[in-house]
């Protein structure tokens, strides 16, 4: 199962993956940062398991994140 992994520590809070995807990211109210919805914090990073639905619209959030903090896998 594909998976989104986000590096938040590195987040400039854009705002475009929660533009984007809404049902999958939120923005922090405390830090402004993004937040991956149900991601599962392993060491320093957020993973989440996405079904092969949303692999082509994650896809497209990790190439327009300007600073590249999420990739998938």
């Amino acid at each position: 199962m594909p998976k989104v992994i986000h590096y938040r520590d590195k987040c400039i809070g854009c705002g475009v993956c929660y533009e984007q995807q809404s049902e999958m990211w939120r923005m922090s109210k405390k830090d402004g940062k993004a937040t991956l919805l149900k991601g599962i914090k392993k060491k320093e990073v957020y993973v989440l398991e996405i079904p092969a639905s949303a692999l082509d619209k994650s896809r497209e959030i990790a190439l327009a994140c300007p600073v590249r903090v999420i990739k998938i896998s």
